[in-house]
């Protein structure tokens, strides 16, 4: 069975994705696991029975019974041979559901179509993806959110166009990671929220077989609607249908996760050139190794990891997109195989990367020594309105000071860039008789927390009043440390 000299029976012989056997975690890994959407098939049916026979169908205790009895009792192997018999895979697992349960196997799937469990499944497994995610990025966002009110008062260089740019701090930055990640716990919630069940339908969303079972009796058939969606934990269905809930549904629920992937890699590749300049670095364990070549080495992995599969989760909006747009009239298959694969793959790997998000955002290192460094080198030149204004105050004249400053500024430049040099502008200054009214002031003017304007104030607020309320609901799941075994 295996290719490769490999055997069916040898895992290792067979591909299996790194999403699962490297990098997700158990819970999400079962949420679109084949036991689960097995079993989830198999409570749907019990569901429909159970709606079925309080609306008056002849259906009886002793097989609604059977039916629960069954329903984690499932024979894969004979369900994966009658799939291979009858190239059907509801009507395989009908079968195999049906052989269980002997008395009941008249009634199972009665009057649904293989979108009932298939779409309702769907729809749970999403609903349940994203409950999970939830509080995965709230406990991202209450991390991020300690380390911001702990370095709220740190300056730091800022960068525009990944240049030099006025100071802002270090927890102030890490406001604006937050604030995406606030707005991506928004979005997953609505999505989550506007999520609708599928119902019973019918082959083409006209109910018409449910009509036919309750003879006519259309508030029997919406009551039977109702009361399914009920069971399944949902608050309402989708009023109209073809054979499948809009593949609109999808694109909703895949944009979000697209979106939080591209946050993620925002926040990564911050993190990844910071730790270039030796300001802020990830977690690093003691035995690892960050180069086969380099021991010296501390490469960022775990962000470098968050980007790589950030830009696989940006990239699966694309097959939802596709296959919403060539669904023709009622219904085409052309949408299964590829959602099999897309929907899973959305969900692991937003799983993946907010447990590593979260790991990076627990042990994340500060350096305040060489940031004050950095600072220290490029200052100097954001000082000299204020050296003007002090001068200006002192009886200076403006243009003539203007002038001055120029001049030295441009000498050391020259100094660190033609020669390599540290910026010796405020040393020119001090060197220099025409600024000797101010040279007592010239501490007090390059005082880095004079130049961060209301960061500090900005955080304390923002945090106050936007993110812990958004974190109310997720207080109970705010957990431990999270460790990652790769």
């Amino acid at each position: 069975q295996g290719g490769g000299g490999g055997t069916g029976s040898d895992a290792l012989s067979r591909y299996r994705s790194p999403l699962v056997s490297r990098y997700a975690g158990a819970e999400m890994a079962f949420v679109f696991s084949e036991r689960n959407k097995f079993g989830t098939w198999r409570r749907l049916w019990l569901f429909l029975a159970q709606a079925e026979k309080s609306l008056g169908l002849p259906i009886t205790d002793e097989q609604i019974q059977e039916m629960e009895a069954n329903l984690d009792n499932i024979d894969f192997k004979m369900a994966a041979e009658e799939e291979k018999r009858l190239r059907h895979d509801v009507m395989a697992h009908v079968h195999t559901f049906a052989h269980c349960c002997p008395k009941a196997a008249a009634i199972i799937h009665l009057g649904a179509t293989s979108c009932y469990v298939g779409d309702n499944t769907d729809l749970i497994v999403l609903r349940d993806g994203l409950n999970l995610l939830l509080p995965q990025l709230a406990r991202v966002i209450s991390r991020l959110a300690e380390f911001a009110e702990k370095y709220a008062d740190l300056p730091t260089l800022g960068f525009t166009h990944y240049q030099p740019a006025q100071l802002t701090t270090v927890g102030k930055r890490c406001c604006l990671w937050i604030q995406d990640l606030c707005m991506d716990l928004q979005n997953l919630e609505r999505a989550r929220d506007n999520l609708r069940f599928r119902g019973v339908k019918g082959t083409t969303g006209t109910q018409a077989s449910f009509l036919q079972l309750f003879e006519g009796d259309h508030s029997k058939v919406e009551e039977l609607d109702r009361l399914v969606t009920e069971k399944a934990g949902f608050k309402r269905s989708y009023m109209v249908t073809g054979q499948t809930y809009s593949r609109k549904v999808d694109i909703e629920v895949l944009s979000v996760l697209a979106s939080l992937g591209a946050s993620v890699h925002k926040i990564c590749t911050d993190i990844r050139l910071l730790a270039n300049l030796k300001e802020i670095e990830e977690p690093f364990e003691k035995d690892q190794i960050g180069s086969s070549a380099m021991p010296y080495k501390r490469n960022p992995m775990r962000s470098e990891r968050c980007c790589s599969l950030a830009r696989h989760l940006m990239t699966l909006i694309m097959d939802p997109l596709q296959t919403a747009s060539v669904q023709w009239f009622e219904r085409t298959l052309d949408d299964s195989a590829n959602r099999r694969v897309c929907l899973a793959e959305a969900f692991l790997t937003a799983d993946i990367i907010l447990s590593t998000l979260q790991n990076i955002s627990e042990g994340l290192v500060v350096y305040p020594k060489v940031i004050d460094r950095r600072i220290r080198q490029e200052l100097p030149f954001m000082a000299t309105e204020n050296i003007i204004m002090a001068m200006v105050k002192a009886g200076g004249n403006r243009q003539d000071c203007h002038e001055k400053i120029r001049v030295l500024s441009q000498q050391a430049a020259a100094v660190v860039k033609q020669e390599g040099g540290d910026n010796d502008f405020i040393a020119r200054v001090r060197a220099d008789p025409y600024f000797s009214p101010i040279h007592k002031q010239l501490d007090s003017l390059l005082d880095p927390s004079s130049f961060i304007g209301r960061a500090p104030q900005q955080v304390a607020k923002f945090l106050k009043e936007e993110v812990r309320p958004a974190l109310i609901p997720y207080q109970s799941k705010m957990g431990g440390k999270i460790e990652l075994t790769l």
